[in-house]
């Protein structure tokens, strides 16, 4: 299939631009993994439940606006597309996505523009008992009960550090949950230092505020998880208070009987279809103009992927993009002045965004009272032991450590446990490079060669004798 515009990521951001692109005149492709459009934000029940409007979620109008304008538009919605590469080409750039839920036929999208608005992933900080079952993200937890109406336990802890911490804990709440405690481990000494950049955010804050104190869940904060308890399932977590450098305050820690166990350290962006293009990054995230351009030509990005800011700076970010790409593509030079609402609205979420950051950012010193004997890696069961031994080693980088460990090879390609092993080591974490987005079967990966290569290059078969 060809199209003008490929917008990969049907979140905030991508319905966002794939509006504003559409309603200007350009064919537009909206592929997203999940069944249907919204992204973890506006995630809906699974259509099977027949339970629309049924989930808790943020935002209800901005969403039915957007839902509704995405239906009455011509953009071509394509769910279940699981995008695993993108490959710049002549002539334009092609989309190689995964169909359905097997993941074993890869399509083809042709296109001369790309947004990439792939959103973010949540990191875990290990700590004992981390891997037990009834231990879910935050994110995770908040998916299952958007998407599936289900909750991960009766009782259950919300812990770690971020700002989702407070919707996924009066979620779960709303939701009939006991939820134990809220766990985070930032101190609230520090919030008059950034409470001008987030007066924006204090009304919201002050909403879920009142629905804890509704439903009584304690908060603790200056405190986190330093270890899960049970034999084959969950049955408790242990807390303790930190003290101002990071570290746990001995004699401080405390039993919370629970049966799962919510935790998520902060999001990062998702950069692999962008690292695949070679788009420059700046830290984590993909590095874009005013425009929302990156410095690869026909590729975009914007949301999450961007820099991890929620979900209207991702809307304004969309729209800019959509726009630029709109003017782009028709060969005129875009009017900023155009979309200046949106431009100070972008303005005011990055501030935000910034602080949210510095507020949230994990304890510098929480891998130090990792035990050796913790699985950091899951997928290929090494522990905080054998990654600390690679230091001495030689080890002086995550990659390094990886080499010498295997941390990082298994199925999840690091996503999981490479900001654990940056914390375990205290080497700063790197963006990985990955060939793929996503696993990808041989079958499509040898279907891809025999189609592109050249006829005296293609493989044949043996010939018998004469």
């Amino acid at each position: 299939m060809r199209t003008d515009l490929a917008v990969i990521g049907a979140g905030p951001a991508g319905i966002a631009a794939a509006l504003a692109a559409a309603r200007r005149g350009i064919r537009v492709a909206l592929v997203d993994a999940a069944q249907g459009p919204g992204g973890q934000y506006f995630r809906q029940p699974a259509p099977g439940l027949r339970a629309e409007g049924a989930a808790p979620r943020h935002g209800r109008r901005t969403w039915a606006r957007l839902r509704d304008a995405l239906a009455a538009s011509t953009v071509d919605v394509r769910p279940e597309h699981h995008v695993w590469c993108v490959e710049r080409e002549s002539g334009g750039l092609t989309v190689h996505a995964l169909l359905g839920p097997e993941q074993r036929e890869s399509v083809e999208l042709r296109a001369d523009a790309v947004l990439l608005a792939t959103g973010g992933y949540e990191t875990v900080l290990p700590f004992p008992g981390w891997t037990l079952p009834g231990v879910v993200t935050a994110g995770g937890a908040q998916a299952m009960l958007k998407g599936h109406l289900v909750t991960p336990g009766h009782t259950v802890v919300v812990a770690g550090t971020g700002p989702l911490l407070l919707p996924v804990a009066t979620g779960l709440a709303a939701a009939g949950v006991r939820v134990a405690a809220l766990v985070e481990s930032t101190d609230p000494a520090r919030l008059p230092r950034h409470a001008r950049a987030l007066a924006g955010k204090l009304p919201e804050a002050a909403g879920y505020a009142a629905r804890l104190l509704r439903h009584r869940v304690p908060v603790l904060t200056r405190h986190t998880v330093v270890r899960a308890h049970g034999e084959g399932r969950l049955t408790g977590v242990t807390v303790a208070a930190l003290d101002a450098r990071g570290r746990v305050r001995p004699g401080t820690e405390r039993l919370l009987p629970c049966d799962a166990l919510a935790v998520g350290d902060g999001m990062l962006p998702h950069t692999d279809l962008a690292q695949t293009l070679g788009c420059r990054l700046d830290g984590h995230a993909v590095a874009v103009d005013a425009e929302q351009r990156t410095d690869v030509p026909g590729v975009w990005a914007a949301g999450e992927a961007t820099g991890i800011g929620g979900a209207a700076l991702a809307l304004a970010e969309g729209h800019i993009a959509g726009r630029s790409i709109a003017d782009r593509l028709r060969g005129t030079t875009p009017d900023a002045d155009a979309w200046l609402p949106a431009a100070r609205a972008r303005a005011r979420g990055r501030t935000a965004a910034a602080a949210l950051h510095a507020l949230h950012s994990p304890p510098a010193h929480r891998g130090d009272g990792v035990p050796d004997d913790t699985v950091i890696c899951r997928c290929e069961e090494v522990t905080a032991g054998a990654v600390r031994e690679a230091l001495t080693l030689g080890a002086g980088d995550t990659r390094t450590v990886k080499l010498l460990t295997r941390a990082g090879m298994g199925w999840c390609q690091g996503r999981m446990c490479a900001p654990g092993v940056a914390a375990v080591t205290g080497c700063p974490p790197a963006p990985a490079r990955r060939p793929f987005a996503r696993p990808v079967p041989l079958g499509v990966l040898a279907a891809q060669y025999d189609r592109t290569a050249p006829p005296d290059d293609r493989p044949r078969p043996e010939e018998g004798p004469s």
